[in-house]
């Protein structure tokens, strides 16, 4: 798991100094932050009609409006959960890493990170239980091969920063949304101030953790570590369309209805907006060689 001594720059202690002031600056205690309602009203949508699943397709208008509103709740549960289980593997992670040979420099923000991340599972986790009764269950994406530590690293921050960039593109939007009630809305804006911070910090770090990998791996094992970065993109975004979630929907065909989507050519661009911006980065960096993304 460790590796050799970070490749820093001034550029990246002035972060370093800029977010953790900025981490005790914004801090906020979520156990007093949230009056959670007793209920949430389930005649409005739970979530904005162009991040569900099936917006951009015709299955979107022969759902109805009964059922789309059903399924904006769930699908506002399943990304939630979804963010439960990315945060602690996340947090499993960067604890392992924490003040460890290779992460001397970054361990002080790792505080305030591990802090902000505990706290947003938390509430994540509340919401799911208060108001769906349960947290979706979730899957991993095994790699193929063990991987060498620098490559190791790499991809643990490459992940996590890929899953923060997706799910800010949904907390964005959602906090913006005066259709949405002022808990949904909350929720997504406080996790969105916390996960602008992680995602600057996520830049750097990734950064250098790629220019250290690239000296140390050969041409051929960069282009498996590329390969299997970009199935966990694809991975990511197949998880919005839960099956489990269409059910409790009332949809009479949850599994026929994930497949038509995943399928259909014209979800591409709606998900290719969501992931626009760590693509870019992913792009610029060199990590990625092009845009082309696998089926799977």
């Amino acid at each position: 798991m460790a590796g050799s001594a970070l490749p820093t720059s001034d550029r990246f202690l002035e972060v370093l100094a800029r977010l953790s002031e900025k981490s005790v600056e914004d801090y906020y205690n979520p156990y007093q932050q949230f009056e959670w309602p007793e209920r949430l009203d389930e005649d409005r949508m739970w979530m904005s009609p162009e991040l569900l699943t099936p917006y951009g397709t015709p299955y979107f208008d022969e759902l109805g409006e009964d059922t789309i509103r059903r399924l904006s709740k769930w699908e506002s549960v399943n990304f939630y959960s979804l963010n439960v289980h990315g945060i602690r593997e996340l947090l499993i992670e960067v604890v392992g890493r924490i003040h460890m040979p290779g992460f001397e420099v970054p361990s002080d923000f790792f505080h305030h990170f591990i802090g902000e991340e505990n706290e947003h599972m938390w509430f994540f986790a509340e919401f799911c239980r208060r108001y769906g009764g349960k947290i979706y269950g979730s899957t991993a994406l095994h790699a193929d091969s063990a991987w060498e530590p620098e490559a190791e690293n790499f991809l643990v921050f490459a992940r996590i920063l890929f899953f923060e960039e997706l799910v800010d593109h949904y907390n964005t939007r959602m906090a913006q949304d005066a259709s949405l009630c002022d808990t949904i809305r909350q929720v997504n804006r406080l996790h969105h101030q916390d996960e602008s911070r992680h995602i600057a910090f996520g830049r750097e770090l990734v950064s250098l953790l790629y220019t250290r990998m690239r000296e140390r791996l050969s041409t051929e094992r960069l282009a498996e570590v590329e390969a299997y970065l970009k199935r966990y993109v694809v991975f990511s975004v197949n998880s919005l369309y839960n099956p489990h979630v269409y059910r409790d929907a009332g949809i009479a065909d949850p599994l026929g209805l994930r497949n038509a989507l995943i399928a259909d050519e014209r979800r591409r661009e709606h998900e290719r907006k969501a992931i626009r911006k760590p693509l870019a980065f992913f792009r610029k960096t060199g990590i990625f060689s092009d845009d082309t993304l696998p089926v799977i």
